[in-house]
């Protein structure tokens, strides 16, 4: 039996992936425990979870920053104080509960340098593979000013003499996704470990969920429109824009529009709005997705064959969009200034048997469930706990 402590950050995507990888290491004899946010990993892993509970405040709502400035915020006002809000609660679990293994999210940088510091492996949880493309290669400024945040935080809560990058661990990269999707990794390829998605057993039960299920019994073209949980309002001109496309095409299309702030305020009588749906049972009822290309919902659509038409907003929406475009599995809209006509238009190039993109999603779909999801990450994992690696210190 080995000890596997897995750091992450207070956002849901980040943890719903390592959930699953959690539960099957579990399974197989394993020790589990969590460093991170309490109420928000004991929702997605349930109340048996062993947590070392690390507050953390929220984002806060960024408005319309986007580019530039959206990583200047990301990085300023989440990432580096999180790193430095983290490290004493990591601390005290690992010196605590003694794993084998560190499995660090990518965001939450605690997790890496601890562990380095205290001579422990860890292993990089890359939930999105947007980090592993390089976006920043062509802005050297960028990168430099990056790479200095990230040398500040190894002196303020790290090893000083260490110089690995806390983003990507020597010990290996467990990346939820594969080439079909993401391409080549541009950055640490040698070690980057490709497993697909890890999705949990038994998704959403339908029986929980107040749900008008008798609304997809119909022949026409079914649509899940979402643009994420955690972009406030933001989206709000983009929703209500696809809610009036679908509205005004109520001979062809129905949609199910996930709208958790309230901003769509006229709603079409072919158009079924909830704050929140279970997600994994809608995809395989399904002919298309519009989203705002969050990993998570990609990844899930994919599973399941569904193409995608993509609005991405920021962080690392727009890399995503474009795998999906590369990888011929969808559309890319522009946020702002897509019209009704636009999302009509997408809507009906990814519905066209003609233009291969169902084709190519179910062949994503494929390359996921072989790459193993959870279960070959437990096993990549495991192989990582019983190397032999350098003494602790």
């Amino acid at each position: 039996m080995s000890r596997f402590l897995f750091v992450v950050p207070p956002l849901v995507g980040h943890i719903n992936p390592t959930v699953a990888v959690a539960a099957e290491l579990t399974r197989r004899g394993h020790e589990v425990a969590w460093s991170g946010s309490e109420r928000v990993i004991r929702a997605l892993g349930g109340e048996q979870a062993r947590v070392f509970d690390c507050y953390a405040e929220p984002f806060g709502e960024r408005g319309d920053l986007t580019g530039p400035a959206a990583l200047q915020f990301l990085v300023e006002r989440f990432l580096a104080p999180l790193a430095r809000t983290m490290e004493p609660h990591v601390t005290q679990a690992v010196r605590h509960f003694t794993p084998d293994v560190v499995v660090a999210d990518q965001q939450a940088l605690a997790g890496a340098l601890v562990a380095e510091r205290e001579g422990i492996p860890w292993v990089t949880s890359a939930t999105t593979s947007t980090e592993l493309s390089d976006p920043l290669a062509g802005m050297p400024k960028v990168q430099a000013w990056l790479q200095s945040i990230l040398a500040e935080l190894r002196r303020d809560v790290g090893d000083p003499a260490a110089d690995s990058d806390p983003r990507f661990s020597p010990h290996g990269i467990l990346a939820f996704t594969t080439e079909e999707l993401a391409g080549r990794p541009a950055v640490a390829a040698d070690r980057v470990w490709m497993v697909g998605p890890a999705l949990r057993d038994g998704a959403d039960h339908v029986g929980t969920w107040d749900f008008p299920w008798d609304f997809l019994d119909t022949e026409l073209t079914t649509v899940l429109i979402s643009m994420g949980t955690v972009n406030g309002k933001t989206g709000a001109t983009f929703l209500r824009k696809a809610a009036a496309a679908i509205g005004a095409n109520a001979h062809r299309f129905r949609a199910v529009l996930v709208d958790p702030d309230g901003v769509v305020d006229e709603v079409p009588d072919n158009v079924v709005v909830r704050p929140f749906v279970p997600q994994r049972e809608l995809l395989p009822l399904v002919d298309a997705v519009m989203c705002h290309a969050g990993h998570n919902t990609v990844c899930e659509a994919l599973w399941h064959g569904v193409p995608l038409v993509t609005a991405p907003i920021r962080d690392d929406q727009p890399v995503v969009a474009q795998q999906v475009v590369d990888a011929g599995a969808g559309v890319r809209l522009r946020f702002r200034r897509a019209t009704e006509q636009h999302i009509i238009d997408g809507l009906d190039a990814v519905l066209d048997p003609s233009k291969g993109y169902r084709a190519a999603a179910l062949r994503i779909g494929q390359s996921f469930r072989d790459a193993g999801g959870a279960a070959k990450a437990a096993e990549l994992l495991e192989e990582c706990a019983t190397a032999p690696q350098q003494p602790r210190r």
